[in-house]
């Protein structure tokens, strides 16, 4: 089976069919954060490294590095925010902007193989950045859409997907080091997006045979209880083959959700890794069960 492997100097992530689902925190990204956008413009990296340290506490395997702030030196900062991080924790990172010269500004610090995020199956897209992905080592997050857009139908999505796949075997990047993002719709907008993604993932399981990720909180934006709904949705698609998700590791519905799915996959052996979670402490004597005492197994002696 598939395995896409990324690393930092000193640690290695498999993303697999027959691995752990792997975690990708979301939370260092301007993106809709008003206050870190401000901050991170100013040179401030506070928020970063706290974000970064608490994702990795909470689970994360990996974390998504962005720094795309209007009229802000992005390439000179994500460069920045790259290294701060790498001195911070050994997970790998997905380096992720829209601007090619920001990417290739991450990639030139980053110790170890990372994840670039991403390429489109836009022309222009392709021949600038899948270059640099193979200049770099690196592997890289296809997203399902191109000149047309991004669309509802998923035939036309995994068309994308199969495009850039091969556009990447042509620049010598192997399928492996390709996971490709089927673009997750918001349910609540398009009634059929759970089922259109599920069929695409696997689709792009068993005929592309790549890895997948997505940002999870797509599926559920614009609904109430929105932690419920995406942790139904990560473990419905982890039971059709997804690989890994970008998502926020300190919301624990979607945490225990991931862990949950990785058991009913056969991908926590022995149930260790949720009993090491959610075990209860042991009254009484070491090792000894609740009720399982010498009171608990003795008769009553009648009067």
């Amino acid at each position: 089976m598939t395995d896409t492997i990324v690393s930092s100097a000193t640690r290695e992530v498999v993303i697999g069919f027959d691995r752990p689902f792997v975690v990708i925190g979301e939370r260092i990204n301007p993106t809709g954060r008003k206050l870190l956008a401000e901050e991170m413009k100013a040179g401030d990296y506070s928020r970063v490294q706290s974000d970064a340290l608490a994702q990795v506490a909470a689970g994360a395997h990996m974390l998504d590095v962005n720094a795309g702030i209007p009229l802000a030196d992005e390439p000179k900062m994500l460069a920045e925010v790259v290294k701060l991080v790498q001195s911070l924790t050994d997970v790998p990172l997905s380096i992720d902007s829209s601007i090619v010269a920001a990417l290739e500004a991450g990639l030139e610090v980053y110790e170890g193989k990372a994840l670039v995020n991403s390429v489109t199956g836009e022309e222009d897209r392709l021949e600038t950045v899948l270059p640099l992905v193979k200049k770099h080592n690196a592997a890289v997050v296809a997203i399902s859409n191109d000149e047309s857009g991004i669309s509802e139908d998923p035939d036309v999505r995994f068309a994308v997907a199969k495009k850039i796949v091969e556009r990447a075997q042509d620049y010598g990047i192997s399928p492996a080091d390709v996971v490709v993002d089927p673009l997750v719709m918001p349910v609540g907008a398009i009634n059929d997006a759970g089922v259109q993604v599920l069929k695409l993932i696997r689709r792009l399981r068993e005929e592309l045979r790549v890895n997948t990720t997505c940002g999870a909180s797509n599926f559920s934006f614009g609904l109430p209880n929105r932690h419920g709904m995406n942790a139904s949705f990560l473990s419905m698609a982890i039971g059709a083959g997804m690989t890994s998700a970008i998502t926020n590791p300190l919301h624990e519905p979607e945490m225990h959700a991931v862990m949950g799915a990785n058991v009913v996959m056969g991908h926590d052996p022995n149930c260790t890794r949720w009993i090491g979670k959610f075990r209860e402490p042991v009254d009484g004597a070491e090792g000894e069960a609740p009720g399982s005492g010498r009171r608990s197994g003795r008769r009553r002696r009648r009067g």
